[in-house]
């Protein structure tokens, strides 16, 4: 058996960093990052990315050595990703921040309005019920984060947390501020209103949890397994007939409801923002799996059936 040789470049100055010698033909990416780690300790596996071309694509991890266009004496480059930290803590943090600083709006504690109205309440039943629908989205995502999201990646670059949790704790803050606040005026048709609001929002957060149980099917646990998601026996879920990201479609419908609960402003630009962001998302995952499947279902969209 032959038996390959492996150096490994900086990407950008092209310096020698290791080289390894009799690496096994099957070797994995991954494991080549595990003995490049072991001459270079400051640079975990995670935090490294081995390419073919110093501008190119990162290698993934599962890539073995043999199958790669690549001579026995095998040239890559590598760059460093800086300081990584876990998805599941990235996610607990974002999600944990939005569910305290609505409570702490919702309580009235000092300092937020003016003292008279310190830990007063709300007259409007629909104040209270938009804490609880608020409430319960951050819980539930909490939840999922910890027993049903797996993570094909186990973790993103340490500056993202910084930019996830300003975008939103702050919309959080926002929100809450003018919901509970004394001054706020309840939606102008009232309980008609609010209670096709909360059938909205119920009906997508169900949704949204049946497409989360429905991926989380595909993948079995530690694999990173790729597979083209179909609807299941469970109702909210035949909508992949018709899209490719349903999670993110039943996500715009949950807050499209808060939106129309609380007929509040900052609530309408954050599910706006929400959904720009979310279709980006999604057109990138439709654009990977009409890449990665030949016979992926054409007549879906990415997040809006026939529209987006």
């Amino acid at each position: 058996m032959k038996h390959y040789e492996v150096e490994i470049l900086d990407a950008k100055t092209k310096d020698k960093l290791c080289f390894l010698d009799k690496v096994e033909p099957n070797a994995t990416i991954g494991e080549i990052k595990s003995m490049f780690h072991k001459s270079h300790p400051q640079w975990y596996p995670a935090r490294q990315s081995i390419r073919l071309d110093p501008k190119g694509k990162s290698l993934k991890d599962e890539d073995v050595l043999q199958h790669l266009p690549v001579g026995t004496t095998a040239t890559f480059y590598f760059r460093d990703l800086g300081a990584q930290i876990s998805w599941v803590t990235v996610f607990l943090t974002e999600y944990a921040g939005p569910l305290l600083i609505y409570l702490m709006f919702y309580f009235r504690v000092p300092f937020i309005y003016a003292p008279k109205y310190d830990f007063t309440t709300s007259k409007h039943w629909v104040v209270h019920l938009a804490c609880m629908c608020h409430s319960f989205h951050y819980v539930k995502r909490l939840l999922e984060t910890l027993f049903v999201h797996r993570f094909s990646h186990g973790t993103m670059p340490l500056r993202n947390i910084f930019k996830n949790c300003t975008y939103y704790w702050g919309f959080a803050a926002w929100m809450a501020y003018y919901i509970n606040h004394p001054l706020y005026t309840p939606p102008i048709y009232g309980e008609q209103q609010i209670r096709l609001a909360l059938i909205v929002f119920l009906f997508c957060q169900i949704g949204n949890f049946s497409i989360h149980i429905a991926l989380r099917n595909l993948r079995p646990p530690g694999s990173k397994t790729r597979k083209i998601p179909y609807p299941t026996k469970n109702p909210f879920t035949w909508i992949f007939l018709l899209v490719s990201c349903p999670n993110y479609t039943y996500e715009l419908g949950s807050w499209l409801g808060f939106t129309l609960m609380t007929q509040c402003l900052p609530v309408a630009f954050f599910t706006l923002v929400g959904f720009i962001q979310m279709t980006v998302w999604a057109k990138g995952k439709h654009r990977s799996y009409l890449k990665e499947f030949r016979d992926y279902p054409t007549l879906r969209s990415p997040i809006l059936p026939f529209i987006l």
